[in-house]
């Protein structure tokens, strides 16, 4: 075990000896690991360390902040992972507050005795259609410029295991879960159905068409592979 030691702070790290010739740091469950070449001397390690304590301490204090909160549910809102926080209060309907890394749930007293799991599911469905309703507006208006096409209609509806749909009278359909994920990934699913309004199968002219308005399409697609759309 390693430390540097910097005015008030203290950082205590691994160093495992690396085949290739790249120095790596990651956090890992809270824990610094320095994998680093057999060449390069501990002076050397430590003064890299130093360089990059700023982004260490800072995924240190993440990591800390997520584990006060390790027995609470995790979601996902436009690509960042907040903490379910389910708080008892003398209201009389449920609230949802959106705070930062935090999706504050506040139900009444009354809710007590009821399972928590379903009441939680059920208000996070109800945020992601809220918050879908307006992003995807937002990206659809956005596309609809860009490529000078339209859908017929388009309906934000649940659909399972499946996060957007063109039909072949031209309604485009978008699950509200789309909103877990990132805005650029938001609008390349879009983009995509978009595309189908023109061409119904994958063909090269489809592909042709989705590289002219997203060219880095490819490397989305690699992120969300496991995605059905």
């Amino acid at each position: 075990m390693n430390l540097l030691r910097s005015k008030n702070e203290i950082i205590f790290y691994t160093v495992n000896n690396n085949i290739n010739n790249s120095l790596n740091i990651s956090v890992e469950n809270g824990e610094v690991v320095v994998k680093a070449p057999c060449y390069l001397s501990k002076n050397k390690i430590k003064e890299i360390v130093e360089q990059k304590k700023k982004w260490i301490i800072d995924k240190i204090k993440e990591y800390e902040e997520l584990t006060k909160y390790e027995n609470c549910e995790l979601v996902k809102i436009l690509g960042k992972e907040y903490i379910v926080e389910i708080v008892y209060k003398n209201v009389e309907m449920p609230q949802v507050n959106l705070k930062e890394k935090i999706v504050e749930m506040i139900l009444p007293n009354k809710y007590k005795k009821m399972d928590k799991k379903d009441i939680s599911k059920f208000l996070i469905e109800k945020m992601y259609n809220v918050i879908a309703t307006n992003k995807i507006e937002q990206s659809m208006e956005k596309i609809r410029v860009t490529t000078g096409y339209a859908p017929d209609d388009y309906k934000i509806e649940k659909m399972e295991n499946i996060l957007a749909s063109c039909s072949q009278n031209k309604i485009i359909k978008i699950n509200p879960e789309i909103v877990k994920y990132k805005i650029e990934i938001m609008e390349y699913i879009i983009l995509h159905e978009f595309c189908h309004l023109k061409y119904k199968n994958h063909t090269r002219s489809f592909y042709q068409m989705l590289e002219t308005y997203m060219p880095q399409y490819k490397e989305i697609e690699k992120e969300i592979a496991n995605l059905k759309y």
